[in-house]
């Protein structure tokens, strides 16, 4: 068929090796957040619409003042909402973090909170297909004030701004770059969903989505039907679909070093 783009390298034995990796750590969700948030800077933006925004910065390794860096913009599931600006940091964070990886791209990792009961797109998640809402959600208004913000007042590559997220994020992600469509340099949406009617928007946008094909929370069909109208307006998407895999998509994604490889490299296309 032809939205069944996937990407044979991660394989198998890469996604059941992460989770292995994952099982046998001796480090728990309480001290890796206690670990990242050594390392990530907890902040608070405020926007126009007077809702205050918590976030994670991660900054570049060996900083230098006056040099451009890339932006990467990383947003969190459901589970991570809250105001403790500390959970966001459970999935892929560490990854980003990852010392030999943060001296090959030095980068701003930047992860917002989402507060509870909000949503980064608000739609129904539930659904095989839905449309994107005319307006963004409070916490996207927020996100996208404060990015505009980091380019006017930090180092800002503004030709690589990358924007990825799973689950929610993945929804997240799919709807930032259709309402942004020039801003960014690149997505990847992990096991997320948008609006298929609105692919011509970011048709030129360096995409690669990945999804679980097993995943009973957030519908495959959902990443399917996304793939398959940006192959129709001749987008060069990249798709995953890993075999047997429930929800989390997310582990194989962000420990895979071909993910960075691609993200890295990519520019945002000219209009």
């Amino acid at each position: 068929m032809k939205w069944l783009v996937v990407i044979l390298v991660l394989g198998v034995f890469m996604i059941s090796s992460a989770a292995t990796a994952q099982e046998n750590s001796p480090e728990s969700r309480e001290q890796r957040v206690a670990r990242l948030a050594k390392i990530y800077e907890p902040r608070e933006y405020v926007g126009t619409n007077g809702i205050a925004l918590k976030y994670r910065l991660l900054k570049p390794f060996q900083y230098r003042a006056g040099k451009k860096y890339p932006l990467v913009v990383l947003l969190h599931g459901a589970g991570e909402r809250g105001d403790d600006n500390l959970q966001q940091l459970v999935h892929a964070a560490s990854d980003f973090a990852d010392e030999k990886r943060r001296e090959k791209y030095p980068c701003y990792v930047l992860v917002p909170q989402c507060p509870n009961n909000k949503k980064w797109s608000e739609v129904d998640w539930s659904q095989e297909t839905s449309d994107q809402p005319e307006t963004a959600s409070d916490s996207m208004q927020s996100v996208k004030e404060l990015m505009d913000d980091m380019v006017e007042n930090a180092g800002i590559d503004t030709s690589r701004i990358y924007i990825t997220g799973l689950s929610m994020g993945g929804y997240g992600t799919w709807d930032a770059i259709a309402r942004y469509p020039n801003f960014f340099g690149a997505a990847a949406p992990v096991c997320g969903g948008g609006d298929p009617k609105l692919v011509k928007l970011y048709a030129k946008l360096p995409i690669w989505c990945f999804h679980g094909e097993a995943d009973s929370v957030v519908k495959v069909i959902r990443s399917r039907e996304m793939v398959e109208a940006l192959q129709q307006v001749g987008s060069s998407i990249k798709y995953t679909e890993y075999p047997g895999v429930q929800h989390d998509s997310w582990t194989a994604t962000y420990s895979n070093p071909e993910f960075y490889e691609w993200l890295f490299a990519q520019r945002k296309p000219a209009n």
